[in-house]
Order: C-alpha cells, then sequence, then structure tokens
C-alpha cells in the first residue's frame, strides 16, 4: 500500500507550513490561542489523520474581535499603496510556499496536485491585481450646480470583514477577499470550512510572517474555526458591516436573512447548475474537452462545475458518444499521482449524496448511459472515490433542477433554434456560469445579449469552469448576486461618500429656501 504522506511530500510540506498534530485555530496574526473542543481533519485521499484544530469559543472570539476593531483604526490611516506593498510582499511568500500549499491543498481537500497549484497561483494573481488597484481607488468629480461650489466622490474602508469560506476552494476564495478588502483598508476575520481547517491555519502561518516583518499590528488578518455556530459569532455582529459567505444556497439564504436583519450587507457566492449548449454548428472537439473538465475536474465539487448538457437533437447521438468515449479514458485515484485525472470526493456524505442523485434520475425516467460506482480496494480505501457518471434526463425531472455536488453529468436535448436551448439553460434556480459551444456568430452574440443566459459568468467555445482573476466573479438568482475578484468588485468592501466644498463666502440653500439673519 502506498503511504501517501511520506511518498508525496506531504509531511515535509506541512512542516513548512507550520501545520502540528494539534493545531491552535483562532489567531491574529503571530498571536495563536484557542479554547475550544477539536476538529479532526482527515484526507479524502488515503482516510488518514492530517491533523487537529482546536476550534474557537464565544471568549476567544470577543478577542479577535476587540483586537481586529483596534487594527482597523491603525490600518485605514496608512495609504492604500502602503496597504498594496503588504500584499505585494504577501504574494511574494505565496511562491515561496507555492508547493508546500498546494500539496495541502490537494491532501485535505482531494482535488488533484496541479488544482491544488493553480488554486495557489489564483492567490498569487489576486495579489498582483491588488496591488495595482491600491493605487487605482478612484471616485468621481462631479460639476454642482451651484456657483463656487465643488462635488466628488470617495470611497472609504468599511472596517472589519467577515468571511466564510467553503471547502472546494480552501485557500482561494479567501484570498479574493482579503487582497481587496486589505488594500482598501479592511481587516478581516475569516473562518475556513471546518472539513478543510489546516489550510486555513497554513494560510494564517503565512500571512502572520509578512505583517510581523513590517510590523503592521495585530489584527489585520485574523482566523477563527469551528462549525456552523461559530460561524453565527459572525453573521449576528453588527461590529461586522460585510460578511463574504461562499457556500450552498440552503447556507446562503440563512447568512441572508441574519445579516439583513442587522442591516448588514452581504457577499453572497452559492451554488451553481451549470450548462453548456452544443448548437449544430459547434466543434465537437473543443466541445468533449470543455465538457470533461467541466464535470470531472476537482471530481465535480466546483460551483462551476459542468452540470448539464444542453445538446442539439441533430448532433445529439454524436457529442454523446464522444463523451461516452472520453469518460472511458479517465484515471480515477490518488490527486497527487499526477498520472491521474479524478480524485476523491470531500467525504463519505458527498458519497452519499451522488448515490443518492443516481437513483433519483433512474427513478424520474432518465437513462444512465456511463454507470457510477463507488470504488473500493487497493488506493481506494478512504471510501470516498467514485466513477463520474453521466445520465440521459428531461429538463423538468427535479434532480436536474438541484444541484449535486458530484460528478455527475445530464445530457439534455433540445430541437429548433438556440432559443429553445437558452430556455433550457435558464431554466432553473441557480445563475452562476453558462456557455455556448458554436461557430455562428449570430448565435454565440444571441447567447450573450440581454435576452440570453441569465448567468453572471457567460462564456462562448469555453467551458463552464474556471475563472480569471481580472474579471468579478459571482452569479444571478439563487447564486446570490455576489460579485469577487476583478473588475470593480472592490467596490463592496468600501463605503461610498459623496462631498460638496463651499468655497465662496455665500451658503444658497437647497429648494431656494431662505433665512433673513
Amino acid at each position: 500500500m502506498i503511504n501517501v504522506a511520506a511518498d508525496f511530500g506531504i509531511e515535509k510540506a506541512l512542516k513548512q507550513l507550520g501545520i502540528s498534530a494539534i493545531n491552535n485555530g483562532t489567531s491574529t496574526g503571530s498571536d495563536w490561542f484557542s479554547n475550544g473542543e477539536e476538529i479532526a481533519s482527515y484526507s479524502p485521499v488515503d482516510g488518514e489523520l492530517i491533523g487537529k484544530v482546536k476550534t474557537t469559543t464565544r471568549e476567544d472570539y470577543e478577542k479577535v474581535m476587540k483586537t481586529a476593531g483596534d487594527a482597523f483604526k491603525v490600518w485605514r490611516t496608512m495609504p492604500a499603496p502602503k496597504r498594496g506593498e503588504i500584499v505585494r510582499q504577501f504574494g511574494v511568500k505565496l511562491r515561496a510556499y507555492k508547493e508546500s500549499l498546494g500539496k495541502l491543498v490537494s491532501y485535505e481537500m482531494g482535488k488533484s496536485f496541479q488544482e491544488g497549484l493553480g488554486e495557489v497561483q489564483e492567490m498569487i494573481d489576486i495579489c498582483d491585481f491588488a496591488v495595482g488597484l491600491s493605487r487605482q481607488l478612484h471616485g468621481l468629480t462631479m460639476h454642482s450646480e451651484r456657483p463656487g461650489h465643488r462635488m466628488y466622490e470617495q470611497y472609504h474602508p468599511l472596517g472589519t470583514v467577515g468571511i466564510i469560506s467553503a471547502f472546494n476552494f480552501p485557500v482561494a476564495v479567501w484570498s479574493w477577499n482579503t487582497a481587496l478588502a486589505w488594500v482598501c483598508g479592511d481587516v478581516c476575520v475569516w473562518k475556513p470550512s471546518e472539513k478543510t481547517p489546516l489550510c486555513g491555519v497554513a494560510c494564517q502561518h503565512i500571512i502572520a510572517e509578512v505583517l510581523k516583518e513590517n510590523n503592521v499590528p495585530e489584527g489585520v488578518s485574523c482566523l477563527i474555526n469551528g462549525d456552523y455556530q461559530v460561524g453565527e459569532f459572525m453573521t449576528t455582529d453588527k461590529r461586522i458591516p460585510l460578511i463574504s459567505a461562499t457556500g450552498s444556497t440552503r447556507m446562503g439564504k440563512i447568512v441572508a436573512s441574519t445579516v439583513g436583519q442587522r442591516l448588514g450587507k452581504s457577499l453572497l457566492e452559492l451554488g451553481g447548475n451549470n450548462a453548456i449548449i452544443v448548437t449544430p454548428e459547434a466543434d465537437i472537439k473543443m466541445t468533449v474537452i470543455g465538457a470533461v473538465f467541466g464535470a470531472c475536474g476537482t471530481a465535480g465539487q466546483r460551483c462551476t462545475t459542468t452540470r448539464r448538457l444542453i445538446i442539439h437533437e441533430s448532433i445529439y447521438d454524436k457529442v454523446k458518444n464522444a463523451i461516452v468515449d472520453a469518460y472511458g479514458q479517465l484515471r480515477i485515484g490518488n490527486p497527487l499521482d499526477e498520472n491521474n485525472h479524478v480524485g476523491p470526493l470531500i467525504d463519505k456524505d458527498a458519497v452519499s449524496m451522488y448515490e443518492a442523485a443516481l437513483e433519483k434520475v433512474v427513478a424520474e425516467g432518465g437513462n444512465i448511459v456511463v454507470e457510477g460506482e463507488v470504488l473500493q480496494g487497493e488506493g481506494y480505501e478512504s471510501g470516498c472515490y467514485v466513477k463520474p457518471a453521466i445520465a440521459e434526463a428531461e429538463p423538468h425531472f427535479e434532480i436536474v433542477q438541484h444541484e449535486t455536488f458530484a460528478p455527475v453529468l445530464y445530457l439534455l436535448k433540445y430541437s429548433g433554434d438556440v432559443e429553445n436551448a437558452i430556455e433550457i439553460q435558464n431554466g432553473v434556480v441557480q445563475g452562476l456560469s453558462s456557455a455556448i459551444m458554436t461557430n455562428n456568430l449570430r448565435e454565440a452574440e444571441r447567447f450573450l445579449s440581454y435576452a440570453g443566459s441569465d448567468c453572471g459568468i457567460a462564456n462562448v467555445n469555453i467551458g463552464t469552469s474556471g475563472a480569471e482573476i481580472g474579471g468579478a466573479f459571482g452569479g444571478e438568482k439563487e447564486t446570490g448576486g455576489g460579485r469577487e475578484s476583478g473588475s470593480d468588485a472592490w467596490k463592496v468592501y468600501m463605503r461610498r461618500q459623496t462631498n460638496t466644498i463651499n468655497y465662496t463666502t455665500e451658503l444658497p440653500l437647497a429648494q431656494g429656501i431662505k433665512f433673513d439673519l
């Protein structure tokens, strides 16, 4: 039996990242403390215990919030380009730790090592983006209708930003938020998923090095750990004006309701039920590449995973056969072995959801064309490895309307023109990512028009998964409406202020009102 931790350098990576058998899960920077119960992190790769993390108590949390509040008073006064310099140094550290952190991401979450490295690269890229942004936090200058007056807008930091992240991207999504929030002048409190807590501990060790080297006060980057109850510390806390939460739609509705009751702000990145439309003028080879990676990458556990393939009836069998043939070439196994394409699901609960989805689609009248299976035997001891499955289905099936966080792809047939395919594409409650495969310019532009895809992301001749740092990432409808990463997503981390300056010796009043004083 392969010893994954030893044979693939996991033990060395853990040491470099400061991960021990038992780790404090609460930190304000270089100060680590936890008084809660321990949660264990088991690898879905081999089922072995990686380490334990002590959770955050209410008393621990109050210390974090006090320290973060004090840090904000100092951090917000530092010029934005100087804050950008801190983020630049963080990016340099990430480059040095890239291999070790990528291995931890792969081993604790289960995605391929190459995807783990790619996730750390996203962290590096957002740091680079944020450094440039730190010199471009601009407002507008406007002409006043009153003589001798000047008007403009400026942006100020919000304060403490709370971040709740999901297991499937255990480090990148945190960095999307923090890199932007930091250059905006905010301080951050992060609760990583309880399924991948060690990735959070590792990231906090890395940023703590940078903050200490620059004499930045404790509290600019804070870490808390635990289950949903620890997350509720933040969602109910009026001291946190913005909660950025990534996860299921069910979770997002709870967060939005709780934060909304105190009139706080929410940035939500929730479920996706993403589709690729394949028209008669599609490049079949490109379609297969995009669909297979989109459906099977990260074992179907991306929010942008391709879950529906909407194929025109005239090429349906041709596309189906090509996809089925490609699935026959997939290699499933240890994700740290670069010869494998698909790693494990995060845990056995995810496996159960995968099995239930396949049973449901058959019960509703669907046809399985690539059988699913929970793999057993040597190399699959964790019980979390499954075969990516394909099922023929109808758009109205309940299971097709639902997001199954596993490698299950539904093939749907459409007839007529592309409008019919777009209607199917939009006929779900989620609205994250979408794509069309076509060499027809009119079809592509129709898909991208105001009457086309209703998703936050709409692609032409690439798949649904994957996003560039420069573009705003997020979706509509039950995906939550949030936007992270590039473009002008930075504005959500700041408050806008309109300023009017009177440089005359008179004070004209609104609506022509006059006082004889």
